[in-house]
């Protein structure tokens, strides 16, 4: 007796051991040889200047904190509390989770419980049973009450031995989907931080462009002043008025289109951060010079991106996730086996419902095997084997696009710092050459052409200096979106 109630129990522990599906490897080891993924020890382009490949990401603090605004630090935070598309990512975090739970409970036993009374009238006029009902037979008594009725009570069990691992494999592809969904946020948090950073730097650089383009006009309409006098005493003349006049109502007409920007990149702010116009008005009212970033941006690894970078997180996952839904579908095609059993209670009165008289049972064991579908499961196979194959290739271009990516915003960060040096060198030498001018024009020893040369330039190189130290707060920008760093607010 003993050894017979050990048998399914040994049984069960030697077909648990029959796990099919293909194991999974890690991503650099599933790409073959001609397609191996190969990872420099350095990026080409890391000695170029406001980085260091030695150091690793700080974990302490955001990197933005570096450019030492704290409207932008409020900004961010507040956007990754508020902005609403992160809110849609946190509620597909929980659906993922959701199915996940699904899923993993078909690896347990299915138990429901059931109580009722049920009643039943038998016809004595039934062909098959009003014999036994009616007293109107050869024995000449009713066999069987025409009214039955009963109480009952019990559960229903019931149980798929997951032995070739199709509901296992199943749930794993829901934990992986799950993971990915998490991926995504953290992806969708980097391109609304950076949306948001890129915005807030470009609504700074409109605010002092027209700044300067202000300056420039009071600065140019007390010139026009100048000119006036010197025309109505005799020593200037018309075209040198004219010139006045045409440099001055260029400048102005700089002002509304940086206005125009200025608001633009205002109402963009608002929207990612789910603020009204007024509010984000009232954020920004005061203004406030273009903030530069101070110290150094570490790139680390090539390889550090494999863990850094979300699109390649994701590809990563995806191949993971492809490969257990190809072992779910191999195993589909082997036997299912179930396990049912429905014990309760039956009685006619409810007072013995309870008894040990009135327990009822039923149990069963059964497999059900696929043999023939005209090919289906072999195609479903091949379908997800090639899933898999695509997952890989989708994984290796991740990898290569971001190792691009981060050398192409290497070079451009590098070379922005170069281009702002002698743009501010540049300026620094214009400014020399206007008040030269204004002395020279002022003793009568230069005409007004020569002051109008020289505030044209000086104009010129006042808003190109804005736009070289945009360029680069915008590089650093993407730079540290390219190399995955910290855009987390911990």
């Amino acid at each position: 007796m003993n050894m017979l109630k050990l048998t399914p129990l040994v049984i069960t522990m030697v077909l648990s051991g029959c796990a099919v599906g293909p194991d999974y490897q890690t991503a650099e080891q599933t790409l073959t040889t001609k397609q191996k993924l190969v990872l420099e020890t350095e990026y080409l382009n890391s000695g170029v200047a406001g980085v260091n490949n030695t150091s690793a990401f700080s974990t302490s603090s955001a990197w933005w904190y570096q450019f030492n605004d704290e409207v932008l630090n409020r900004l961010v935070a507040d956007a990754q509390q508020q902005n609403i598309p992160l809110k849609i990512a946190a509620e597909r975090i929980k659906a993922a989770k959701a199915y996940q739970n699904v899923v993993e409970s078909f690896k347990v036993p299915t138990v429901s419980l059931g109580i009722g009374f049920s009643s039943l009238g038998l016809s004595e006029n039934d062909p098959l049973l009003g014999p036994v009902v009616s007293s109107d037979n050869p024995l000449g008594m009713a066999l069987v009450d025409s009214n039955q009725q009963a109480f009952h009570a019990g559960a229903t069990i019931a149980w798929e031995l997951d032995l070739f691992g199709r509901i296992d494999q199943q749930a794993k592809a829901a934990s992986i989907r799950k993971e990915q969904a998490d991926i995504f946020r953290q992806g969708l948090t980097t391109m609304i931080t950076s949306e948001v950073i890129h915005n807030y730097l470009q609504f700074r650089g409109a605010q002092e462009r027209k700044a300067i383009a202000l300056a420039m006009v009071k600065d140019q309409e007390a010139t026009l002043k100048l000119v006036n006098k010197v025309v109505a005493s005799g020593y200037g003349s018309d075209l040198d008025l004219a010139r006045a006049k045409a440099m001055l109502a260029a400048t102005k007409s700089v002002v509304p289109q940086l206005e125009t920007a200025e608001n633009a990149h205002q109402q963009r702010l608002a929207i990612l951060l789910g603020d009204s116009p007024a509010q984000m008005q009232q954020r920004l009212n005061r203004a406030k010079p273009l903030p530069e970033l101070s110290g150094i941006i570490p790139t680390g690894l090539p390889s550090n991106l494999l863990q850094r970078r979300p699109d390649i997180r994701i590809a990563e996952r995806e191949m993971a996730a492809v490969n257990a839904e190809l072992g779910a579908t191999i195993a589909n095609q082997y036997p299912k086996f179930y396990l049912t059993g429905s014990p309760g209670l039956v009685a006619e009165n409810f007072d013995d419902l309870f008894s040990s008289d009135s327990a009822a049972w039923i149990a069963s064991v059964g497999v059900s095997w696929n043999l023939y579908d005209g090919g289906r499961g072999d195609a479903l196979i091949e379908l997800q084997e090639a899933r898999f194959k695509s997952s890989v290739l989708s994984y290796q271009y991740a990898v290569n696009s971001a190792i691009g990516e981060v050398e192409t915003m290497l070079a451009g960060y590098g070379n922005s710092h170069q281009y702002q040096t002698l743009v501010s060198d540049s300026k620094s030498e214009t400014d020399k050459a206007v008040k030269k001018a204004k002395s020279l024009y002022a003793a009568g020893l230069a005409d007004y052409l020569t002051v109008l040369d020289a505030q044209r330039q000086q104009h010129i190189m006042q808003d190109r200096v804005i736009a070289a130290r945009l360029q680069t707060a915008n590089f650093a920008v993407r730079l540290n979106k390219a190399l995955g760093g910290n855009w987390e607010v911990l």
